[in-house]
């Protein structure tokens, strides 16, 4: 893969723009609103927000009381350049249709600033099927949040070109906005699978160049670590998989890739 130009984008006023206010849209943008974010939320036309910023102003005081936090700053677009123009990450939320999704990826890739992510939530498509109008590749990855939308998982994919530093960013800021990164770890921790044969199994079902055990040990297992401590503080998860990285991997000094030694052997 070639060198990527990607480096963490600040998050600290610049906006999360979600692309679509349907059922799903709504409720993403509510959970990083609720999480001191601030969100643009961009639909074709105010007629198409259909109760939209109801559902955000009803629900986000709640959530945010769940974490502890003051909810940032929501506005409603039509225009995908204003939306994007100066995110931190975009998320793709319409309907399960190929060329939209296409063209909503195209025209993000080209508004976006290089440091933002730009994320599809589908559920059934890859993200790799939606880059015939993108060219900063580096940056595009599915991130699929769950329906109904009151489960809180949330997973990311490459689209086969992603930058790896890309998904522990990502699954670090989704744990402070409440989502629940899934837990391969957990699976080897428990000794359910190997790095290999759940590396194997992702390749096939995603047609994804990576896995998720090669992209953390690409990323560094010390540095996995970390989030996964972050995991914990954040959202209280059980940390029976972290300590088994940590003393099986970590302690070792077998931090993946930079070390010759990882998930992967």
């Amino acid at each position: 893969m070639p060198s990527s130009p990607w480096s963490s984008p600040d998050t600290s006023n610049r906006p999360i723009a979600v692309i679509g206010g349907g059922i799903m849209g709504r409720r993403i943008g509510m959970m990083w609103l609720a999480a001191g974010y601030n969100v643009i939320l961009c639909e074709k036309s105010n007629e198409s927000y259909d109760g939209a910023l109801d559902y955000i102003n009803e629900n986000k005081a709640r959530q945010a009381s769940k974490l502890g936090t003051k909810p940032g700053e929501v506005r409603l677009t039509a225009s995908m350049e204003e939306a994007a123009h100066n995110a931190w990450m975009v998320v793709e939320a319409v309907p399960e249709i190929l060329e939209l999704k296409i063209d909503i990826l195209g025209q993000a890739d080209k508004i976006a600033p290089p440091d933002c992510v730009v994320a599809t939530n589908s559920s059934s498509l890859r993200s790799s099927q939606m880059l015939a109008n993108t060219t900063n590749n580096y940056r595009i990855c599915n991130g699929h949040y769950y329906m109904p939308p009151e489960q809180t998982y949330y997973e990311v994919m490459s689209c086969g070109e992603t930058d790896p530093a890309i998904f522990p960013f990502l699954m670090e800021k989704a744990a402070t906005a409440g989502f629940q990164p899934r837990e391969c770890l957990l699976v080897m921790a428990d000794g359910v699978s190997d790095g290999k044969t759940i590396d194997d199994m992702f390749k096939s079902w995603f047609k994804a160049e990576k896995g998720p055990c090669q992209m953390m040990d690409t990323v560094g297992l010390d540095t996995v670590y970390n989030i996964e401590v972050v995991y914990g503080q954040q959202l209280g998860v059980n940390p029976r998989a972290r300590e088994w990285l940590k003393a099986t991997y970590v302690d070792q000094g077998n931090l993946g890739s930079k070390a010759g030694k990882g998930l992967l052997g």
